[in-house]
């Protein structure tokens, strides 16, 4: 967990180099990512006389829709879907642990404190 970003302005450097070596260490296991969220959708399998062409949609059905890259819709079958919330609930917590070691690199930066 990331604890609260402070006001990085009124930190010490050396306060700003210990929370950044923290936050870098809450990244952890990069494997076990996901960028993206978590959909449902309904389907129309297009057989005739199936009660989807007139009535209502099979499903809902989940679906992982993927932040980046020219990947599509992947269904998640249903056994998966609360790890894949955890991958995805992961990549959330390491996009924001990014971005404030970022922020604590540009404060470092206007210190001329970059290492």
């Amino acid at each position: 967990m990331i604890p609260h970003k402070p006001d990085l302005l009124l930190l010490p450097t050396r306060e700003l180099l210990t929370r950044r070596s923290g936050l870098a260490a809450c990244i952890g296991e990069l494997e076990l990512v996901l960028l993206g969220s978590l959909v449902e959708q309904t389907r129309r399998c297009g057989k005739e006389g199936c009660r989807c062409s007139t009535d209502r949609p099979h499903g809902p059905y989940p679906y992982l829709s993927p932040r980046r890259g020219n990947a599509g819709m992947r269904y998640v079958p249903t056994v998966m879907v609360d790890s894949v919330r955890t991958f995805l609930k992961r990549g959330e917590q390491i996009e924001a642990a990014l971005a404030e070691i970022s922020a604590i690199n540009v404060e470092l930066l206007a210190r001329r404190h970059l290492e």
